[in-house]
């Protein structure tokens, strides 16, 4: 079992006979042949060791020490004959505690428990070619420049080592597909070549199932029954049929259920749905019946023509979140074109400039919320047919309106009967969609995780892009679970600090990173205008920096931290017991080389367990103290106020884009609970009570106003994504919060009672301001407290050039009113 490894190091002993360099290589020797134990000093000298001069070998012991560099671990096991891949399985429990460079803190990383450490060589096939150690066109590590990222972030370059590995992982993998593909673009495009494609008069049927010992196909169209109907396989794994014409008329006709149908190796049959499928349908009529596969190729006369182009990107991504299948007022789910015709002129009245749609991929149970996917290329089947879906997407596209899909990569449903999880037979992870054991289990979410170190996962994958992209004209992709994919221990049970050290590490998984640096490629190089926005709460430096600089090219991150900080806030602490300080740290407390969008409440806040901000806020009040004819109670005024205040602060100080989940944007009441046992399957809180906007003797048309008040506001003054931003003011006993962002002075007072009249505020730019904003006007269920006629002339202050002169460190001022729980945006207008 040792002996290809060992030899192998003995080969490499006997080539470079240089001290240092045999000396570790002899460490390594020792450590198999005895099962001794590694000193972090021999992991260090062995990362000294210069990898051009150790070659195709060197990569497998620098990927043992990156992985496993611990203080100390057991003695590995070496299983099988090709050294052109690693792969990690059965961890060991053990604790593995690393000091943090300079702020004295330990962190724990526990593996599962099992036997002995195994790695098994294995080696990545493809259908043209194994993967080359160093492919034509990749540079050597020694001669490789100093990445861009470092030259943004020089703190950087203490993990100089790390970027580099993993660029150059990204770069090996880039050339390879390049070589066998031709090119990155083409090789994401597997929905040519598998699941149902054309050629000629034929329809061909092609799926990879390596593990499967013999597979038919079956269907309607031939009674499923298979036996007729025999997919031959390749050496690959890839099992495929042709079927002729008849008569001019497709042997599978459009519309046919289908399913894949493979014998395991203990002789038994299982029915799959094809993996590449395009769409899938279940009968409404039986309880938790089983889908079908349903092979989707319309006649042109039925097939949805775009007639729109898409929009331009805006300068800072305004979006609107929303839920298809829960958008209507009644306790349904909604369909495609009814979200069209109904839901997008709201989302196009308030200003919005982007729509995120979520749940769009096929997902057996619908309580999920979209995120348990089961067929990847298959928009899902509850809300209507694929060309319904195009219908949606080309009507936001007529309003100006760009679409983004919240994109599943990070899992897979467990679903084994209808989603990909049933191509795993207890294979390898070679021969798998997914890792085996513990590292392919997400022990949280119950899913099944990817093997994003595979050449046809990364097909299936980054096909699956190119496939949202250019068949329904998605703009681009916001990607679910990102911190789950970048970390072996998927950020459960950790508290990210911020320290470098907990980013680059042997916990970091490079083979996701790969995978995310050549999607976000690929995106970019379709559209060169895509958004792509991570979901990632670690806040892991280089995400959102170019690929080519290094980093993994996102467009954009989600700013979890935000909402997190009004939960704790509107759940645990008094009025008077808000930071100012503390909630302007948390709104900028960011990269700001790497854009963010912030957010005060998406769907996450208002799942069951929990309540929206306005429900937080207002509770119960709201089913009896919302009513425009009588005057507002304490709780429900206090309510509306902080509701207009959290959202708007979190729009100007929190990112570079600014996001809304569908409803919030009128302070909609309770939760949102799917159709489950727990609930006697109930779509009460599964719908959009719009009726409660659209009725005009209720306050709910206050918070409306104000929130398409404050969008309006950032299209004409484009704020959100300027670089101009200066707090001036954060006083904790005034509760005052006072900031300039591009060409807006804004003001906050968060105090309960306080009005301040004659209130100095300092800005930049001299000149007469007027208000352009105003929390408490009439309009938004205000009081009406500022007057908005009164102009507001700036004065010098301090002597110019001597910022310590200045108030607040600003070189003018001028006066106004901030009335108690309100807030306020100034601009600059013609003297």
């Amino acid at each position: 079992m040792l002996c290809v490894f060992a030899s192998e190091l003995a080969r490499t002993c006997f080539v470079h006979q240089n001290g240092g360099l045999t000396e570790s290589v002899s460490v390594w020797l020792n450590i198999i042949k005895k099962g001794t134990r590694v000193s972090s000093g021999h992991c260090l000298l062995l990362l000294r060791l210069r990898l051009s001069r150790l070659g195709k070998f060197a990569d497998k012991i620098a990927f043992l020490t990156v992985i496993l560099g611990a203080r100390c671990f057991h003695a590995m096991q070496i299983e099988g004959g090709s050294l052109a891949s690693l792969d990690v399985l059965g961890l060991q429990r053990f604790p593995l505690k690393r000091s943090m460079s300079g702020i004295g803190l330990t962190r724990s990383l526990d593996f599962k428990a099992g036997s002995p450490l195994v790695v098994k060589a294995t080696g990545i096939k493809t259908q043209k070619t194994d993967r080359a150690d160093n492919p034509a066109g990749w540079e050597d590590m020694s001669g490789m420049k100093k990445l861009g990222v470092m030259e943004v972030d020089p703190m950087l370059t203490a993990h100089q080592d790390h970027l580099q590995y993993r660029f150059r992982e990204y770069m090996k993998r880039k050339t390879e597909i390049e070589k066998v593909e031709g090119s990155l673009e083409n090789f994401a495009k597997g929905f040519e070549n598998f699941g149902f494609t054309r050629d000629g008069s034929c329809t061909v049927y092609r799926e990879w199932a390596p593990a499967a010992a013999a597979a038919q196909l079956i269907g309607d169209f031939n009674n499923w029954d298979g036996s007729n109907h025999n997919l031959q396989r390749d050496e690959f794994g890839v099992w495929s049929i042709r079927l002729p014409d008849e008569d001019g008329v497709s042997a599978v006709p459009h519309g046919s259920k289908v399913k894949f149908r493979m014998q395991k190796v203990d002789g038994t049959w299982v029915d799959r749905i094809p993996a590449w499928i395009k769409y899938a349908v279940v009968d409404p009529n039986v309880f938790a019946a089983y889908y079908d596969g349903v092979h989707w190729d319309p006649p042109a006369a039925e097939k949805y023509q775009f007639k729109h182009a898409r929009p331009e990107k805006p300068v800072a991504p305004i979006i609107y979140e929303a839920h298809v299948g829960m958008s209507s007022k009644e306790p349904v789910v909604t369909s495609y074109r009814k979200f069209a015709d109904e839901v997008l002129p709201r989302i196009k009245a308030n200003n919005y400039n982007t729509i995120q749609l979520m749940a769009i991929m096929e997902h057996a149970y619908y309580g999920c919320f979209g995120y348990h996917v089961t067929n990847f290329f298959a928009a899902s089947s509850r809300s209507g047919t694929p060309e319904d879906l195009k219908y949606l997407i080309d009507k936001a596209h007529s309003m100006g309106l760009r679409v983004l899909m919240d994109v599943v990569h990070s899992h897979a449903s467990t679903n084994a009967v209808d989603g990909l999880a049933g191509y795993n037979l207890d294979q390898t992870s070679q021969d798998s969609y997914f890792h085996s054991g513990a590292r392919g289990y997400h022990k949280l979410w119950d899913s099944r995780l990817f093997n994003y170190g595979s050449w046809e996962v990364q097909r299936f994958l980054l096909s699956n892009l190119r496939w949202w992209m250019e068949e329904y004209m998605f703009d681009g992709f916001r990607f679910d679970g990102v911190t789950s994919m970048l970390y072996h221990h998927h950020g459960l049970n950790m508290c990210f600090t911020g320290n470098y050290h907990e980013y680059f590490s042997e916990a970091t998984d490079v083979d996701a990173v790969v995978y995310l640096m050549l999607a976000n490629e690929l995106v970019h190089n379709l559209l060169r205008d895509a958004t792509v926005i991570a979901e990632d709460v670690s806040g892991m430096p280089t995400l959102c920096r170019p690929v080519e600089e290094g980093g993994i090219g996102f467009d954009y991150r989600l700013a979890m931290a935000v909402p997190d900080k009004w939960i704790e806030y509107l759940k645990d602490r008094k009025d008077e017991n808000w930071s100012m300080g503390d909630i302007v740290h948390t709104l900028t407390n960011r990269r700001y080389t790497e854009p963010c969008v912030g957010y005060a409440e998406s769907h996450d806040q208002s799942m069951v367990g929990d309540k929206t901000f306005s429900f937080l806020l207002m509770d119960k009040e709201m089913y009896f103290n919302m009513s425009t004819q009588q005057p507002a109670n304490l709780i429900v005024d206090r309510g509306i106020a902080l509701h207009k205040m959290i959202h708007f602060i979190t729009m100007a100080l929190g990112g570079e884009g600014y996001l809304n989940f569908m409803g919030n944007e009128f302070g909609h009441p309770e939760w949102i609970d799917f159709p489950r046992d727990g609930n006697n399957w109930s779509f009460d809180k599964c719908r959009r009570r719009w009726d409660l906007l659209d009725n005009e003797q209720l306050r709910y048309k206050f918070m409306n106003n104000f929130n398409r008040a404050m969008i309006a506001l950032e299209e004409e003054f484009q704020f959100v994504s300027s670089s101009k931003q200066y707090i001036s003011c954060a006083d904790e006993s005034q509760k005052l919060i006072v900031f300039e962002k591009g060409d807006l002075v804004v003001v906050f007072n968060f105090h309960p009672t306080n009005t301040y009249s004659g209130l100095k505020v300092g800005c930049d730019v001299p000149g007469k301001y007027r208000i352009c904003l105003d929390s408490d006007a009439a309009e938004f269920g205000g009081h009406s407290r500022v007057d908005h006629k009164v102009d507001h002339f700036t004065s010098p202050e301090g002597e110019p050039g001597k910022p310590e002169t200045n108030y607040n460190n600003r070189p003018h001022s001028f006066m106004i009113m901030a009335p108690s729980r309100s807030c306020q945006a100034y601009c600059r207008v013609p003297e």
